[in-house]
């Protein structure tokens, strides 16, 4: 094979990594002073049981860029009512970002709380994933709804919060997909 075809499917395969990775829809469905709405969807080749359960699988797709300690190996969340997704610190400390209301096997995950820098504000946040199946695939809509009080209001938040937790999305899909995130 040719330097240039190996380059052309080096490029075909980067450019398919990155679409597969990448959520469908993702949105600032509203943004104001008092909160903000952001959505995404994307759809996961895998059955809802697995999706659901590679949740609980934090430590291995959440991006260690966007974590207190910056190891994703430090998260952890159990996926029951009072389950926890918190992190360990290196300095023998411990975060707890969210606390898991409601969980439903296969169907849907809520949780309560304020991520990263917006523990730092009188935030209140709910992120919730519903799933849904798509024949052998399964629909994921990812809800973070988030009120309270911050200096400025809540409107130049919403496209920051929004890019990440689409990406993160995006390395859940392809955890389950492929293994690994990209």
């Amino acid at each position: 094979m040719g330097v240039d075809r190996m380059r052309a499917n080096a490029l075909f395969l980067l450019i398919g990594t990155l679409l597969m990775s990448t959520p469908a829809r993702a949105e600032v469905v509203s943004a104001d002073s008092g909160g903000f709405q952001i959505r995404s969807v994307l759809t996961i080749a895998a059955p809802a049981e697995k999706v659901y359960a590679a949740l609980g699988e934090i430590d291995k797709w959440w991006s260690p860029a966007h974590t207190w300690s910056g190891n994703s190996a430090n998260l952890h969340l159990s996926l029951q009512a009072g389950g926890c997704l918190c992190e360990k610190l290196d300095n023998g400390g411990s975060v707890q970002h969210m606390v898991v209301v409601y969980a439903a096997p296969g169907k849907e995950l809520r949780l309560s709380g304020g991520l990263g820098p917006l523990q730092r504000e009188a935030a209140v946040g709910t992120l919730t994933f519903s799933l849904t199946a798509k024949g052998a695939a399964t629909e994921v809509v990812e809800v973070y709804n988030v009120g309270g009080y911050t200096k400025g209001g809540w409107t130049s938040w919403a496209p920051n919060v929004d890019e990440v937790l689409s990406q993160q999305l995006g390395r859940l899909k392809s955890y389950v997909e492929i293994g690994k995130p990209q």
